[in-house]
């Protein structure tokens, strides 16, 4: 099986510290960010398709060909178009297949990503006190198909399940039409294509307890204190 990492952004939220440095790759106890998500990766992935752009010579010298008995392959995003956008350019490698995605930046629990691979379409959800600085996850009533990921800035506040970035997938996502990231945008986005394809598509929600975005300065610097929780 393949796992798909998003890795091609600016990383513009982090400043001057990805002015020489792609943000998946700003190190943590020494280590680049990326080193440590293709350590928890299942078992069952066997090839890593890094999607890349900005400073991406940086992430293709560091890797190369094959890192930990698992080929490496990139496939290059020249304009930054979206999640969905990024992941079509991967479909030549991916037909007739069931895959992982992950967001380069951020750190997940392998157990989590475990347990989603049970699944032919499922995301990853973290149920949180406070909602509104991320993208928020609605299902069907009773049940955990999801219905809506609602990218912020959005109206809802409080509790709910936040979208992390994971998916399993199966390549009959290529041949859906791709939509916008919200009403408007010239950006179109992974989460929204997919949702818009329910009943065709049932996506299973599948919640965790341990997920940590590194999007700003601050999160990179608590990261060094807890990586060892996701190792």
């Amino acid at each position: 099986m393949k796992c798909v990492i998003l890795a091609a952004g600016r990383g513009t939220r982090m400043g001057e510290l990805c002015d020489d440095c792609p943000k998946p790759m700003l190190p943590i106890k020494g280590r680049p960010k990326l080193a440590y998500t293709l350590d928890i990766l299942p078992e069952a992935i066997t090839e890593v398709i890094f999607v890349v752009g900005y400073l991406q010579e940086k992430i293709r010298d560091y890797f190369g060909s094959e890192h930990m008995g698992r080929k490496i392959t990139y496939v290059e995003q020249k304009v930054l178009s979206g999640t969905a956008d990024a992941l079509m350019l991967t479909a030549p490698l991916l037909d007739g297949e069931k895959f992982l995605v992950l967001n380069g930046d951020d750190l997940y629990d392998k157990s989590d990503l475990e347990e989603m691979l049970i699944h032919d379409f499922a995301t990853l959800g973290l149920k949180t006190e406070d909602v509104s600085q991320y993208a928020y996850i609605e299902t069907y009533d009773n049940s955990m198909v999801v219905r809506d990921i609602i990218e912020a800035p959005h109206d809802h506040v409080g509790q709910g399940v936040v979208a992390t970035g994971a998916f399993v997938l199966m390549s009959d996502f290529f041949s859906l039409p791709e939509v916008p990231k919200a009403p408007g945008s010239d950006e179109f986005g992974l989460p929204q294509t997919l949702t818009a394809a329910y009943p065709q598509i049932k996506t299973q929600l599948v919640a965790t307890h341990k997920w940590y975005p590194i999007g700003h300065p601050e999160n990179l610097e608590a990261a060094q204190e807890i990586i060892h929780d996701f190792l």
